[in-house]
C-alpha cells in the first residue's frame, strides 16, 4: 500500500537548481517523489538529483530518452547509478524499450514509457500521421512496454482505467496534468483530477504549478495528498 504523500510526485520545472532547491526546503517531506525534467537538466539537475538521493529524497529522473539503442542503453545506466527510483523513456518503439532494460541491470530502477504527451489531442495526432485516438495508442504502447519488461506507464489520467483493465494490477501507471477542481488547466488538454485518478487505477501523480507556482506551495501540496487519501 503506497502512502499518501508518496503518490504525488512534484515537477521541478524551474529554470535554476537554486530554484529547485528552494522548493525542496519548503515542501520537504509533505510530497514523496521530486520529479527532475529537461528544463532543469541542461543547468545542472544531474548534479541536483545525486544531492536529492544522497539526503533520502526519492527522484523521478523525467528524461523522456529516445535515441538509438546504444546511447539510451548507456544513459539508462548512467542514471540507474545516480540512484533515480523512476525513469521515463519514450514508448514508441521496441528497440528503445528494450536497450532502457538492458542499460537497468539488475539496479532498482524502475522504468516508465511515456505513452502520448498529455498536451496531444487526436488533431495532433492526426497531424503526426497517427490515424488513432490518444486512448487507442495509449493503450498499444503501454502493451508494448510491459512486453519489453517495463515496470509502467506514464499516461493521462483519462487513460488510467483502460491501462488498469489491460495490464492488470502489477503495472505502475503515473498520471501527469493533474488539477484540482479550481485549477487552470494551463497548457494541459487531457487533465484530471486526483481524487478521480486514483480511483481510475492510477498509483502516482505528477503536480507542477498548481504546486510550485502557489503562493504556499507546501500548503497546496497537502491539498493534493488530502484529496488521495480521501480517494485512496
Amino acid at each position: 500500500m503506497i502512502a499518501p504523500k508518496d503518490r504525488l510526485i512534484v515537477a521541478l520545472d524551474v529554470p535554476r537548481v537554486a530554484d529547485a532547491q528552494a522548493l525542496v526546503e519548503r515542501l520537504d517531506d509533505a510530497v514523496g517523489v521530486y520529479k527532475i525534467g529537461l528544463e532543469l537538466l541542461f543547468v545542472g539537475g544531474g548534479a541536483f538529483a545525486r544531492g536529492l538521493v544522497a539526503a533520502g529524497k526519492r527522484v523521478f529522473f523525467d528524461a523522456k530518452l529516445q535515441d538509438i539503442g546504444n546511447t539510451v542503453e548507456r544513459a539508462t545506466a548512467n542514471i540507474a547509478e545516480l540512484g533515480a527510483t523512476f525513469l521515463t523513456v519514450h514508448g514508441t518503439d521496441r528497440k528503445t524499450l528494450d536497450a532502457a532494460v538492458r542499460g537497468r541491470g539488475g539496479s532498482e530502477l524502475k522504468l516508465l514509457a511515456v505513452t502520448v504527451l498529455t498536451n496531444l489531442t487526436e488533431d495532433d495526432l492526426e497531424e503526426q500521421g497517427i490515424h488513432m485516438s490518444p486512448a487507442r495508442l495509449v493503450a498499444r504502447r503501454a502493451w508494448l512496454a510491459a512486453e519489453a519488461g517495463f515496470d509502467g506507464v506514464v499516461a493521462s489520467g483519462q487513460e488510467a482505467a483502460r491501462i488498469r483493465d489491460e495490464l492488470g494490477p502489477d503495472a505502475l501507471i503515473v498520471t501527469p496534468g493533474i488539477r484540482l477542481t479550481e485549477d487552470a488547466e494551463g497548457d494541459q488538454a487531457r487533465v484530471m483530477t486526483p481524487a478521480r485518478a486514483i480511483g481510475d487505477g492510477a498509483d502516482y501523480l505528477v503536480v507542477g504549478r498548481p504546486i510550485t507556482q502557489a503562493e504556499d506551495p507546501r500548503a497546496a501540496a497537502e491539498a493534493f495528498v488530502a484529496e488521495i487519501a480521501a480517494q485512496a
